[in-house]
């Protein structure tokens, strides 16, 4: 741990990348796991997409006031708060995340790239007005202006990513000097893509996950079978 804390000293432009691990350690489950009530009561597959918000509105919008319930259910951890911490300090320059809860910006991050979008921002799918994220959750959910669909301002399936996040997170991980992976696997493009960006620009490589991913072989420093939470509080120790 004290040469992690001596790679976060020491480096000028330190880029912060998190998955669904990082998200599970506040108590919110992954939504695609199999073993949840979610599954007994929705079809992720089949709703998480754009064709369903097209044409199947109503079990679309239940499955998503759903989802929108049980994140407000739960809030950012220490770990989240840590990263933040450094961020004000100067010794994070920014978090490109896949993950949609908003937990970073919740903790007191401000230079978060989401690649995915975000549950805190909600608008109508047809005419993109901006709406309340509150009464969406209470059932408003169609646009007062044209009529059309209200919708959560994250990327569904069948929909291209932000191009705007997608440019910002090559910029910054072409960029960094040191990239730190935290919770991903690392298994899909682009999530694969920014650390090999990183890596290629001279930074140095950390990844931090509980299970092995694919690419361990590039980093420069692996961690398994540990909290991640704990293994940034125990960084923050050492600085």
């Amino acid at each position: 741990m004290k040469e992690l804390a001596n790679m976060l000293q020491s480096a000028k432009h330190t880029v912060i990348y998190t998955g669904a691990g990082m998200s599970t350690e506040s108590g919110l489950p992954d939504f695609r796991s199999e073993g949840r009530g979610l599954w007994k009561r929705f079809n992720p597959d089949e709703l998480a997409n754009v064709n369903a918000l097209i044409h199947n509105q109503d079990e679309f919008t239940e499955f998503y006031r759903h989802r929108l319930s049980e994140i407000t259910k739960y809030e950012p951890h220490k770990g989240h708060e840590l990263l933040a911490e450094w961020e004000s300090k100067g010794m994070v320059k920014s978090i490109i995340t896949q993950n949609v809860d908003g937990f970073h910006s919740d903790a007191g991050s401000q230079e978060v790239i989401e690649l995915h979008g975000t549950f805190r921002l909600f608008h109508c799918h047809h005419c993109l007005e901006p709406k309340d994220r509150d009464a969406y959750l209470q059932g408003d959910v169609f646009c007062s202006d044209c009529d059309g669909i209200t919708r959560p301002g994250i990327v569904l399936f069948g929909e291209s990513l932000p191009q705007e996040a997608f440019m910002q997170a090559e910029k910054e991980s072409t960029h960094a000097d040191l990239f730190i992976v935290l919770g991903s696997s690392l298994s899909v493009t682009p999530a694969n893509m920014f650390p090999i960006q990183a890596k290629e620009s001279n930074a140095k490589l950390v990844i931090i996950n509980r299970e092995p991913t694919q690419l361990d072989q590039y980093a420069d420093r692996v961690i398994h079978n540990r909290n991640i939470k704990e293994v940034l509080i125990e960084i923050n120790s050492l600085i």
